[in-house]
């Protein structure tokens, strides 16, 4: 899943900077075949290991490749980027699959995998954004992902990788975790695997419990203003718009 969120632009920069070790790669079209579909964006398997991810509308990618070359540089868990040229992307192909899909298949791993998720905000948190790079949500220096839920961590055989860096920014790791929450407990249920929807409010609970008890950062003082920022991602439907105004105005009634 990837949001459009109104966020801050990603500060210009060309191959002097930190993509300068970044190999260009000659892309046939059409691409290969496709493996997946996001609400802004496909990804097709173009061969050696490799995946392309192309956006249906305009969009550079290139800042997405930087950050995603300096989390790897600090030891958090990225796909390695092979290259970024407009609205292309290309990356390591990751074994596995998601942690939303393994859900579906064990659903008695949610406890591990609401850890697992934790953890892998708190390592997040735990890294400076590089020095210009913009704020969103408030001002921090952490990095965010800004959509960082089971959807867009894979399971692979070396460990959980983070996929899918569209909107990282800087900021306030309450507000990443704030934006992570909202985005599970508002999403509409067509994007939950089949075998889980009868049972999604137990699951949903269990998987709040744990990762808001294992997360460093406390999302609460967040959560109204995150809210009304995810009103503004064009790919929020109508009911989840609905479900995320009566976050907001909760969170407003809480502190008032």
């Amino acid at each position: 899943m990837t949001t459009s969120l109104s966020l801050p632009p990603w500060p210009t920069k060309n191959r002097s900077g930190l993509c300068a070790n970044v190999q260009s790669v000659p892309i046939a079209d059409p691409p290969g075949p496709l493996i997946g579909a996001g609400r802004s964006a496909d990804v097709y398997d173009i061969g050696a290991g490799r995946v392309l991810r192309r956006f249906r509308t305009r969009y550079d990618t290139t800042a997405e490749a930087e950050i995603m070359q300096h989390l790897a540089a600090a030891g958090y868990p990225v796909p390695g980027v092979y290259d970024a040229d407009g609205r292309d992307l290309v990356l390591e192909r990751l074994d596995g699959r998601d942690m939303l899909a393994d859900l579906g298949r064990r659903p008695w791993r949610i406890s591990q995998h609401a850890r697992t998720l934790a953890d892998l905000h708190n390592r997040l948190h735990a890294i400076s954004a590089p020095p210009g790079w913009p704020e969103a949500l408030g001002p921090g220096d952490a990095v965010l992902h800004l959509d960082l839920h089971p959807a867009n961590v894979m399971l692979t055989s070396h460990g959980p990788v983070v996929i899918d860096w569209t909107n990282a920014r800087a900021g306030a790791a309450g507000a990443d975790v704030a934006m992570a929450y909202l985005i599970m407990a508002t999403s509409d249920i067509d994007m939950i695997p089949l075998a889980l929807r009868p049972i999604i409010r137990l699951l949903r609970a269990a998987l709040f419990r744990v990762f808001l008890a294992s997360v460093r950062d406390d999302p609460m003082p967040h959560l109204a203003r995150v809210a009304r920022a995810r009103l503004t991602d064009r790919n929020t439907r109508p009911a989840e718009a609905a479900r995320l105004r009566k976050v907001a105005e909760r969170a407003d009634r809480s502190v008032s």
